[in-house]
């Protein structure tokens, strides 16, 4: 099946990106450099297109009970426009995907989902809405994204595109009328900096493309630069963090999950947490300058105890650090472990996952 564009695809082009096939898209990998656009996140502004996101809707009098029943975390009694993580998961625990619920309110229910998994978890979606009084709907289509990240962020999107979101705190999103449609808009993003979410139509979204460029105060960034971000601040990405065979708990974010209550996937994570599992995902720090890529054998002297999920020389940190998918015996801080790359082995030691500090606005 061929690639699909984004709305923004033709502007890319004209800019010079560097385009590969991603989660089903042609998308930008980088334009000028992944070190100069993500050192401009972290330090100034910088504009993503991140249409290639799916978006569906859940309304109805039971919206809130659905979005408990197939989802970790709890949005009971939250206040409208409150944000949530979490993952669906299946009956055995592990992970549909991770994603963000927009809680607009009681009754109405924004759901953002990973682009390389719309078809399946719409479908998964679907499946579950016997007994739930709900209008469930996919808008993927309707949605183009932009996300402006960076600790300018909160004066570029007032001041250039003239949205009104300083009342915005960290994971709160509201509906903006603007040029005659209306927007969704969250304090919220993938790149452990502050800033802003925008879905609106194509059109929209390509004239605050142009916007945010031709005020010089906002960098274009591809997906290169998006992964070296969130990679440093310790965020998972589904495929490589998580997985129908990496539960939340195996990936370290049992604290999105509350096991208090019903959900799809409970019982079995609520074993997991009492008996253990077998492996964890983990941050390792390497002593060498030596890059470790996903998939590259973790070691435990000649036992293979392992392998990474991602792997990068960061940016923000002059060190070589790996996330691995690892034996649950070999994941305690401090433990020394090797990673085999290519021919050699280099040394490393576990450390947090975290290897530089978020900086959100809270």
């Amino acid at each position: 099946m061929e690639d699909k564009k984004t709305c923004l695809y033709e502007k890319h082009v004209a800019l010079g990106a560097l385009m590969q096939p991603f989660a089903g898209y042609i998308m930008p990998i980088q334009y000028s450099s992944i070190i100069d656009e993500h050192q401009s996140v972290r330090q100034a502004c910088g504009v993503f297109d991140v249409s290639h996101m799916g978006e569906v809707t859940v309304c109805g009098k039971d919206a809130e009970r659905y979005v408990n029943h197939i989802f970790t975390n709890d949005v009971t009694g939250a206040p409208d426009g409150k944000i949530f993580y979490g993952m669906m998961c299946y009956p055995d625990g592990g992970t549909v995907d991770d994603m963000l619920v927009y809680k607009m309110s009681e009754q109405d229910y924004f759901i953002v989902i990973n682009a390389a998994n719309i078809d399946k978890d719409v479908e998964w979606m679907q499946q579950q809405l016997e007994g739930f009084d709900v209008e469930f709907q996919n808008v993927s289509e309707q949605y183009g994204q932009l996300a402006v990240q960076g600790p300018l962020a909160e004066q570029v999107v007032p001041e250039v595109l003239g949205l009104d979101c300083a009342d915005l705190t960290f994971y709160t999103g509201k509906r903006i009328e603007k040029d005659g449609e209306v927007l969704v808009v969250s304090r919220t993003g993938y790149t452990g900096e502050d800033g802003f979410e925008i879905y609106g139509s194509a059109d929209y979204i390509r004239g605050a493309w142009d916007l945010l460029l031709a005020s010089g105060r906002c960098k274009p960034c591809g997906l290169g630069c998006r992964d070296t971000l969130r990679f440093e601040v310790g965020l998972p990405l589904y495929g490589d963090e998580l997985s129908a065979e990496i539960s939340p708990v195996m990936a370290g974010l049992s604290m999105f999950c509350k096991l208090d209550k019903d959900f799809i996937g409970r019982d079995a994570l609520i074993r997991q947490k009492a008996e253990g599992v077998a492996r964890r995902v983990i941050g390792i720090e390497l002593a060498d300058r030596a890059i470790p890529r996903h998939g590259y054998a973790v070691m435990c002297g000649e036992e293979k105890v392992g392998e990474v999920t991602t792997g990068y020389h960061i940016i923000s940190a002059d060190k070589s650090v790996c996330m691995a998918l690892v034996d649950s015996r070999y994941a305690k801080l401090g433990t020394q472990l090797q990673i085999q790359i290519r021919k050699k082995t280099f040394p490393g030691v576990v450390v947090k996952k975290r290897f530089y500090d978020k900086h959100y606005k809270k």
